[in-house]
Order: C-alpha cells, then structure tokens, then sequence
C-alpha cells in the first residue's frame, strides 16, 4: 500500500501517476483506503476536516502524485425558472442542512424523493442523473475562520 500524507495545490501533469476516483462522501474523509484507477492500494492519511478537491493533487511517501477526480453518483438536479424560486428551494435545502451544488439556477442534491418532491412544489424542475457531486463547502471551510464562541 502507498501511504499518502500530503496534500498539494499543484503538480506538473508530467508527474502524475495516477489518479483517485472518490465520490463525495469519500472526499470528506481525512482517513481513508482506496484503490487508484490504475489498481494501486493507497492509504490517505491527512489532516481531518478538509474535504478533498476534484482536481487537487497528493503526494505518496513514495514520491508518487495522484489527481482526485470526482465519481459519478446519483443525484438529483433541479432547475428554476427564476432566481425567486431559486432562493426559495436554497433556503429550504439550508433548513434541512442538506448538501447542495450550486450552479446558476440549478443545483445538484443527493437523490432522495421527499427532497424532490418539494423542489417540485416550489416550482423547479428536477432530473435524477449520474454526476460528479461536489457541494458547497461549510461557511468558513477554507477561509482561515474557526467556529470559536463560548458555551
């Protein structure tokens, strides 16, 4: 098994090996064994709380860099008319604490019915397909922010 232990923000694409397919909850993951495109046994080992990039590349011990790439999972897709509607469905999703991927007046959910129902009935139209789901990240995820405050 590689051992992978850093992240970078860049690397030549001359000196990628190979790549990871991950889905989203995958991505989410500090920890964690998969199996590269190219059938290596890597073992990711970073820093908990930092959701992997589709496109960010890792470096093993061994000196071999791997890309991220998104799988392609079942997701619902919905579309609004109007950003009106569009708000509305963003607002709803929010209150539910669901994971959303934000385009211009069209998202991606993880595919559940009782979610695409209300989507419908605020007015968007909805698909389900097979994408490479990438959320939003949390607030402050990557801006140098914690959640510090008393309790």
């Amino acid at each position: 098994m590689i051992e992978v232990y850093e992240r970078l923000p860049a690397a030549p694409s001359e000196r990628i090996h190979d790549q990871l397919v991950l889905d989203h909850l995958q991505r989410e993951k500090g920890r964690l064994r998969a199996l590269s495109s190219g059938g290596l046994d890597v073992g990711i080992f970073l820093k908990r709380g930092q959701t992997l990039r589709v496109g960010e590349m890792l470096r093993s011990r061994c000196g071999k860099y791997l890309v991220v790439a998104g799988a392609e999972e079942e997701v619902l897709r919905a579309e609004a008319d109007d950003w009106l509607d569009f708000s509305r469905a963003c607002y709803h999703l929010g209150n539910r604490h669901t994971k959303v991927q934000v385009g211009e007046r069209w998202l991606r959910i993880a595919r559940d019915h009782v979610l695409g129902e209300m989507l419908r009935d605020l007015g968007l139209r909805t698909v389900e397909e097979r994408a490479v789901f990438i959320p939003e990240p949390g607030a402050y995820a990557g801006r140098g922010h914690g959640h510090h405050h008393a309790h």
